[in-house]
């Protein structure tokens, strides 16, 4: 009896019966994949509506605190959104049409300048190659070999990446649904659940909820801050060196920088194709621009805008969405930050009961 009392006893237990759970649910997933199909379908305009909802959740307090009703405050919010949306259409709609224009213009160019490069790189390997060492003409074959591969790899990836641009444009009418529905009712949530509970578990379970949303909101809202401050920077920054296509530039890295560490180095990665076919010389350009927007992300913007909101290590960060990445591709990279601290929130959460109760429990009365 002593030795179910154990810790390392209960946690091996838990694993076993977690093993055991989901090697269960795996071989009746069949069961489950109606659900699943209706999960995937209404993910991603939830996910765009509850980030709309955070982003615009304190104009909607800020209004009702002037005694705003409720439906006021909404018809606000959304008018305010199409009005935001038709002047920023209206200032960079032509700018973005003509540098659109231009890049399916210059395509069949900057496809042929690409080839040239690279076959001139493989004529001078290939004349140069007993000039090589083993170990170097090793990897060039390596690599050689694997460009087919790659290249089937990355026209799969676009493929897929046209399909999702699809779905989401199909199921773009549930976005504004899921946000006025968050904005209307999003007091009534938290309570639906705890509800159910009673006493001390209800309380913790309100206490959670609430850390949970807090969590989320600082990340979103944190997040949104510095990939447009940092948009700025770039865009500041490809203005001054005259890179083309900069417009363009800045508002795929806007949604890169979305990514935290990683998204703007994804970011930089069309910049310096475009400087290397400009010209080469603004690839150390891009590369000074890139450097000083991350130094002063990395010093000012994201230490001053998210503080120690998540408390998560830069490290653990990277490795999370390298694995979310693998595992559920681009979607996965966007949740995976909020989905740890989400996670890490329930599970101090229960840490904390679970040493509550044992205290409790050994207290000497």
């Amino acid at each position: 009896m002593k030795v179910t009392r154990k810790v390392w006893f209960q946690v091996g237990v838990g694993i076993l019966l977690t093993l055991l759970i989901i090697k269960y649910f795996i071989e009746i997933h069949w069961i489950f994949s109606p659900l699943v199909i209706i999960l995937k379908a209404i993910f991603v305009p939830l996910l765009l509506g509850g980030v709309l909802y955070y982003v615009t959740e304190p104009i909607q307090r800020f209004l009702e605190k002037r005694r705003m009703p409720r439906w006021a405050s909404i018809l606000t919010i959304v008018f305010g959104l199409i009005a935001i949306a038709g002047i920023f259409g209206w200032i960079i709609g032509n700018p973005i049409a003509e540098q659109v224009n231009k890049l399916v213009k210059n395509a069949p160019m900057i496809s042929t300048s690409i080839s040239t490069s690279i076959q001139q790189l493989t004529d001078y390997v290939t004349q140069n190659k007993d000039n090589f060492p083993q170990q170097l003409n090793d990897v060039i074959e390596k690599m050689a070999n694997s460009v087919q591969d790659i290249a089937v790899v990355a026209s799969k990836g676009f493929v897929s990446f046209l399909q999702s641009i699809v779905s989401v444009s199909l199921l773009a009418i549930l976005i504004p649904f899921f946000f006025i529905f968050m904005l209307k009712d999003h007091e009534k949530f938290a309570p639906s659940i705890y509800k159910y509970f009673s006493g001390e578990r209800q309380q913790w379970v309100k206490k959670t909820l609430s850390e949970i949303d807090d969590v989320l909101r600082s990340y979103i809202q944190g997040q949104l801050q510095i990939s447009f401050l940092l948009a700025l920077i770039m865009y500041v920054g490809y203005l001054i060196i005259g890179l083309e296509y900069s417009l363009l530039l800045v508002i795929f890295a806007f949604f890169m920088n979305m990514i935290p560490f990683i998204g703007p180095w994804i970011a930089f990665a069309p910049a310096l194709i475009v400087a290397v076919i400009q010209d080469p010389i603004l690839v150390v350009w891009v590369s000074v621009v890139t450097l000083v927007a991350q130094q002063i992300d990395s010093n000012f913007i994201t230490p001053n805008v998210m503080g120690k909101s998540l408390d998560i290590h830069p490290l653990t960060v990277i490795t999370i969405i390298l694995a979310a990445g693998n595992i559920a591709g681009f979607i996965g990279i966007i949740i995976a930050v909020p989905f740890y601290a989400v996670l890490k929130v329930i599970l101090s959460n229960i840490y904390d009961q679970r040493n509550a109760i044992k205290k409790k429990a050994t207290k000497s009365v």
